[in-house]
């Protein structure tokens, strides 16, 4: 037992690690809305089959939850799971979805075990071409309230993966240079865990975001030069409330380039509002223009919804559903209009990218609301959800 001012006494308190006169079983913020979250998506280069995940502690909440699925065209299946943190607080897995570094800052290793929720299963690492990335602090302060909503950094890393993706009972291959993916790593206040406070000033509904034209792009993207060189560029890009903008070319030395202006010139469907292709021109600092060209892969993305990203059956990032909870569904067709209406736009599309004479490959998230007659976007195809 710990005197009552310090915390639980961990393994990783073996580490010689520690930032703060306490153990890792406590953090130093008290917000119920602080989290440690990992993202990643991987696909085929053709993009016939994407496999996405996600896993979110929330330390103050005593909640560790996540979710597992895959893409294939339009189908998606989903697995989540959800348990109480403190039955093993170390452990980096909810039931069949587990996570862990193979070798810090380069490998990690994505896996869903065979499961009777949904008939999928990976086996998965990412192995990265570039060092991992820092983007801009995300700092949100409520116009109305003056309290920071979101305090959130983050890296990222891309790379090509290895290992198996099964199927409805298939079982696919998975090399590098045929699959390529991302993954990110994010901590700090963040916004849309738990349910809100009923007795606060109430937000805007989803519908009052739509009257304003506004989106958000979040694109990282690695590109292979003819001699064998990678770099990156990194743009996130949030219009409307939030204001935000990070954009970095980075290099595989570990140096960074910032980009001053990320302009995104983007074609979509009209009718589901998805990325099909387009550009991303960039200013730098120095001045100097560049011109990302970019195609999405096929018709699979992964939505982000079933994800928890926006409340799904009324549950929301960080709840309790108890000390282990798994469910999960499956779309035959996301792209109908009664899926698209659950659905709504935000989702990981696998994209190739270039500049002249380098290629590679990216995922994309955006969501564009409000009409835009220029782009040929109508109120009818504005499938909005909220996203965190």
């Amino acid at each position: 037992m710990a005197p009552k001012d310090i915390g639980a006494l961990r393994g990783a308190d073996e580490t010689l690690n520690h930032q703060l006169a306490d153990t890792f079983a406590t953090v130093a913020e008290s917000d119920l809305a602080w989290t440690e979250k990992i993202w990643g998506s991987l696909a085929s280069t053709d993009g016939s089959l994407q496999v996405d995940f996600g896993l979110g502690k929330y330390h103050n909440r005593g909640i560790i939850d996540g979710f597992a699925g895959v893409s294939r065209g339009r189908a998606q299946w989903t697995v989540r799971g959800s348990r109480e943190l403190r039955s093993d607080p170390e452990e980096t897995a909810v039931g069949p979805i587990h996570y862990e570094i193979v070798a810090p800052l380069n490998q990690v290793w994505f896996r869903l075990e065979p499961n009777d929720v949904q008939p999928i299963s990976f086996d998965l690492v990412l192995s990265g071409v570039t060092p991992p990335f820092f983007e801009d602090r995300n700092l949100v302060r409520n116009r109305r309230t003056g309290r920071v909503d979101v305090n959130v950094i983050r890296y990222h890393q891309g790379g090509w993966v290895s290992g198996t993706v099964t199927v409805d009972g298939e079982t696919h291959e998975v090399r590098p240079e045929a699959w390529f993916g991302y993954r990110d790593h994010s901590w700090g206040v963040r916004q849309a865990v738990g349910a809100p406070p009923t007795d606060l000033i109430r937000s805007r509904t989803p519908r009052q975001e739509t009257q304003v034209k506004g989106g958000m792009k979040w694109t990282p993207a690695f590109l292979r030069r003819p001699d064998g060189s990678y770099y990156e560029t990194a743009i996130f890009i949030a219009e409307g409330a939030w204001g935000y903008t990070s954009a970095y070319l980075n290099s595989s030395d570990g140096t960074q380039l910032k980009i001053r202006d990320a302009e995104p010139r983007i074609e979509y469907d009209t009718r589901t509002r998805f990325v099909k292709g387009g550009e991303l021109r960039l200013t730098m600092d120095s001045g100097e223009k560049r011109v990302i060209e970019v195609e999405a892969l096929g018709e699979s993305g992964f939505f982000l919804k079933t994800g928890g990203y926006g409340s799904w059956g009324g549950h929301i990032h960080g709840s309790w559903l108890g000390k282990l909870h798994l469910d999960g569904e499956y779309f035959e067709d996301c792209w109908s209009e009664e899926n698209l209406g659950v659905l709504g736009q935000l989702r990981d599309t696998p994209v190739r990218v270039r500049e002249g004479d380098a290629v590679g490959y990216g995922i994309l998230e955006s969501l564009i609301y409000g009409e835009w007659p220029e782009l040929g976007l109508t109120a009818d195809s504005d499938h909005q959800v909220s996203f965190a």
